[in-house]
């Protein structure tokens, strides 16, 4: 479960389903965004816009299983040489099949390889399970985002318009009340 298996975990609901439902939710709202499920390789899976929400999300919830490679979806991308603004994974971030010791995760080759077709594109990893590391360290075209709620599709907006650089977070931190006692 994306809560947990902690005594008192609330949801029974698993990072499958909850990507599932993000990405269908992308989908209805962007009708030109490619969906790539992933797991050891990039699955195959028609999805129809003007569908459901969960129509989307349990067709998606299907797929799993195997392995995870998180630089998948965007060696294919690479390979078709598509070009893109912004780029959303969803996934508990550990990627096993392509996991390497030293230096950048294949993730961030990847990645790399995409920006030189869209310099200006913008990369936001949703982190369902955060552990404490990253594929790819927050920079001005990277966000990582640990966990999930309605808020990330407002900071994944903020992100791709641009608003999200240092002065934004010291605005956030500047509106919070401290009540000392």
């Amino acid at each position: 479960p994306v809560t947990g298996y902690r005594k008192g975990a609330t949801s029974a609901a698993t990072c499958v389903d909850v990507a599932a439902l993000i990405a269908s939710v992308v989908l209805r709202n962007h009708k030109t965004a490619r969906v790539l499920p992933f797991e050891h390789r990039v699955v195959d899976i028609q999805l129809n816009p003007r569908d459901s929400v969960m129509t989307n999300a349990q067709k998606l919830a299907k797929v799993g299983g195997g392995g995870t490679s998180l630089s998948a979806p965007l060696e294919k991308l690479n390979r078709e040489r598509t070009t893109a603004d912004l780029v959303i994974y969803v996934s508990d971030n550990e990627s096993w099949v392509d996991n390497k010791r030293h230096g950048a995760t294949e993730l961030l080759r990847q990645w790399e390889q995409f920006k030189q077709r869209s310099p200006a594109a913008k990369l936001v990893c949703i982190d369902l399970l955060p552990y404490g590391t990253t594929q790819a360290m927050d920079r001005d075209d990277i966000l990582n985002v640990g966990g999930f709620s309605d808020q990330v599709f407002k900071v994944i907006r903020s992100f791709a318009l641009g608003n999200l650089g240092a002065e934004h977070w010291v605005g956030e931190i500047e509106k919070v009340s401290l009540e000392l006692n």
